[in-house]
């Protein structure tokens, strides 16, 4: 008798040596987050893959598209799994082709991992085939590019039996791929309700980063809205478990100390600088190894090349830009694929908007800029914004781990507001 199971296939986590089985447990851990509303039974590695069994024995595609959206998962394919019975596989066989839609053509794809069953992969593909042809007479066998390719799979004892369409659909879902979250270290995005820095968050969690966000507001002199998105797009990053906590810091009265001190067109450099030096105490806090920036060469006057180099000059620690080479298409295209579109959608007043210059500086001279950053008490005003940050804790990412100045204060302090806890 045949089970549904969901079978998780990864691609780079293979190629790993002698630390592969780290990476393999953190992506079963990262699963079993993102799988705790559905009725899982069990999740384990099996030769080559990730193995999760449902109670009742019965998967759903549900299921598979929640482990689907976990950075690390290449693939996720709803399996039968069947004892090693030849009459049991190929039953299998044809109900998962049955079940794969419109096609006109076909192929079996068999492999052996295990060494305990005596057929080989060859033998394997004519038996399934020869199961196949009769029950499907109108349908052609195809080696190359096949409208839809059974895939047959022993290994441990079991035989796994799915199919894999050329229109994607079908019983196999493509994953998100990349690293699983907690592999590659921490970092802190500045993080806006905008479309780029969700991306650029998502892209470097994508990787295997635990994200620490920081969100710049222009509270007092702007509304919370922009919190709240960004509370919304961190929440529509959940899936990923890629996020632990978002920090908030209030930054429009120093904006406007910025605006009265230094000239109309480095303002944004200058803001921008702050910013950085803020970002980065907050990562050392963290133990964090990176910012990460949504900037896009060229796309705004702060993203030209003499004013990243200005801002770059104020960090002591990589700054990281996954989409410095992208255009604004491509980045809506993927907020799309990820979730933030629609909130990224919805305008808000911040900080990126606060005090903005007429004519901005767009190739700012490096002399002008120092001139500019002494002409007010930059290491004071960081301090102080570090010293009022506030913090939202989510509870999606298993790998991050909060710092131990801010653990205990956090713990005992009553919520400042409903939007986030302050730290006095």
């Amino acid at each position: 008798m045949s089970e549904r199971v969901c079978l998780i296939h990864y691609h780079e986590i293979g190629l790993k040596g002698k630390n592969r089985s780290s990476f393999e447990n953190r992506l079963v851990r990262n699963l079993e987050r993102a799988l705790g509303a559905y009725p899982v039974e069990s999740i384990r590695r099996i030769s080559g893959h990730v193995l999760v069994s449902a109670r009742g024995g019965e998967a759903t595609p549900e299921m598979a598209r929640a482990a689907a959206r976990v950075p690390g998962v290449a693939r996720v394919s709803l399996a039968f799994r069947c004892h090693q019975v030849e009459e049991e596989y190929c039953a299998a066989a044809v109900q998962a082709l049955s079940e794969a839609g419109e096609f006109e053509t076909f192929k079996v794809h068999a492999k052996r991992s295990a060494t305990d069953y005596p057929l080989h992969s060859i033998e394997m593909n004519r038996l399934v085939g020869s199961v196949l042809c009769p029950e499907f007479p109108d349908k052609k066998v195809m080696m190359h590019h096949p409208d839809v390719t059974v895939m047959v799979l022993a290994s441990q004892a079991r035989v796994f039996v799915w199919t894999v369409s050329e229109r994607g659909d079908g019983g196999s879902t493509r994953g998100v791929g990349g690293l699983p979250v907690g592999s590659a270290g921490k970092v802190v995005p500045l993080l806006s309700s905008g479309f780029d820095s969700p991306v650029a968050t998502w892209m470097l969690g994508r990787r295997g980063a635990v994200c620490v966000p920081v969100h710049f507001s222009g509270r007092p002199m702007t509304s919370d809205e922009s919190e709240w998105l960004c509370q919304d797009v961190v929440r529509a990053l959940e899936p990923s478990g890629m996020v632990g906590r978002l920090y908030v810091v209030p930054f429009g009265e120093r904006q406007r100390e910025i605006s009265l001190s230094v000239p109309q067109g480095l303002r944004v450099i200058m803001y921008r600088r702050v910013m950085f030096d803020v970002a980065q105490r907050i990562a050392q806090i963290e133990g964090a190894k990176a910012l990460v920036t949504g900037e896009s060469l060229g796309q705004v006057a702060s993203q030209t090349l003499e004013n990243i180099a200005a801002v770059d000059e104020i960090a002591t620690m990589p700054v990281l830009r996954p989409l410095i080479g992208s255009d604004k298409t491509e980045i809506i295209d993927r907020a799309r694929q990820i979730g933030t579109h629609d909130v990224s959608c919805e305008t808000a007043p911040d900080c990126c908007t606060l005090f903005m210059p007429r004519r901005p500086e767009t190739h700012a001279r490096i002399e002008q800029v120092h001139e500019a950053w002494e002409s007010f008490d930059h290491e004071a005003m960081a301090q102080a914004l570090v010293d009022g940050v506030e913090y939202v804790d989510f509870d999606q990412c298993p790998s991050y781990r909060p710092p131990r100045r801010w653990r205990k204060r956090h713990n005992e302090l009553a919520p400042a507001s409903q939007l986030t806890e302050a730290i006095s």
